[in-house]
């Protein structure tokens, strides 16, 4: 699932193309929505809510979709060749010059922009909410410091705690942190540096397609754990081990040092 720097890049970039601008074609494709048809409304903005995007119109109507697993927004001009079938558009907003195809859009829906907080209202802190500040930080560190028992890198994954973390980051935060994904949130010793170094590396990705943690951008020194199963590690040279986390479809792969982060494993981890 795409971590939430890049649903907020993908928002940035669907704004400075569609907002502001009337549609002279807007097709619904999914099956709860085909009836719709929202060609002649005007775009007033888009904006990313963890990892939830919102396409806002004129008439206090907005368009909620998640990419989840494999969804994706694209932005062509009116004669480029779509990278993707047509039969996977399920949204497809034009205006004169540009045209957005929301590809694999599982969960797409309609409804009044003064309800968008029935989808997202029980999301903790947005991590790249523009307006973040010191109220949203203490926010973020209650209601990570109100699950002792979780485990880090479950807390950290969990959207009503911060949104915008998804398992690369969760995994390179616990590294930069020196601390095992499986160690109990009460053993964190600086649970508000933990909320703050999420916030930054996402941050400091925001802008830009590629995701470092490391500040190198070449191919494969992007990140420190992540993906690195069997590896040395950066720090020390000591095998990268990966474990499972979580229980049935909320289990994800979790990667560690055992030397740079000490602190509880699994009982069965893979080290390549």
């Amino acid at each position: 699932m795409p971590e939430g720097d890049t649903v907020y890049l993908t928002a940035r970039r669907l704004h400075a193309a569609l907002a502001g601008e009337r549609l002279v074609r807007g097709e619904l494709r999914h099956p709860t929505l085909v009836e719709h048809d929202l060609a002649g409304r005007t775009v007033s903005e888009v904006r990313s809510i963890g990892k939830h995007l919102f396409t806002r119109f004129d008439g206090q109507l907005s368009l909620h979709s998640h990419l989840r697993m494999d969804g994706s927004w694209h932005l062509y001009r009116p004669a480029d060749r779509w990278r993707l079938p047509a039969h996977h558009a399920r949204a497809v907003l034009a205006t004169p010059t540009r045209l957005a195809v929301g590809f694999r859009l599982h969960d797409l829906a309609l409804l009044p922009t003064g309800d968008e907080h029935e989808l997202v209202g029980h999301l903790g802190p947005d991590l790249l909410d523009p307006a973040w500040s010191q109220g949203h930080l203490d926010d973020a560190v209650r209601r990570f410091t109100a699950r002792p028992r979780a485990e880090l890198g479950l807390a950290l994954l969990e959207q009503r705690v911060v949104a915008g973390i998804g398992n690369l980051y969760k995994a390179e935060v616990c590294f930069l942190l020196g601390l095992s994904p499986w160690t109990p949130v009460r053993d964190v010793p600086a649970p508000v540096r933990a909320i703050t170094l999420a916030r930054e590396l996402l941050r400091r990705n925001a802008d830009r397609p590629q995701q470092s943690t490391t500040g190198e951008l070449g191919r494969g020194r992007e990140q420190w754990v992540y993906g690195r199963a069997g590896k040395p590690c950066r720090r020390c040279g000591t095998r990268i081990r990966a474990g499972e986390q979580g229980d049935g479809v909320y289990a994800r792969v979790a990667y560690y040092c055992p030397r740079c982060q000490p602190g509880p494993v699994p009982g069965r981890d893979a080290g390549r």
